[in-house]
């Protein structure tokens, strides 16, 4: 897996990730809704830890900042 999640998304991802379970476990969202937000919350979190994410994959985005190529 290429890696293609930067560090400024990869707080993002944490920071919506804490968000989510807090509304979950406060009791602010609740039942489909609320397992949504746990799933969403998971899978955010999950990518920002291994640094990939497939829908990032598929359509052929990154947000890791550009290596510069040693010019010859």
């Amino acid at each position: 897996m290429k890696r293609n999640v930067g560090k400024t998304d990869k707080i993002i991802r944490i920071v919506i990730a804490i968000i989510l379970v807090t509304l979950y476990f406060t009791n602010v969202v609740t039942g489909t809704l609320g397992i949504i937000f746990l799933v969403a919350a998971g899978i955010a979190l999950v990518t920002a830890l291994v640094n990939f994410c497939g829908l990032y994959a598929i359509f052929g985005l990154s947000s890791c900042p550009l290596k510069k190529k040693k010019s010859e």
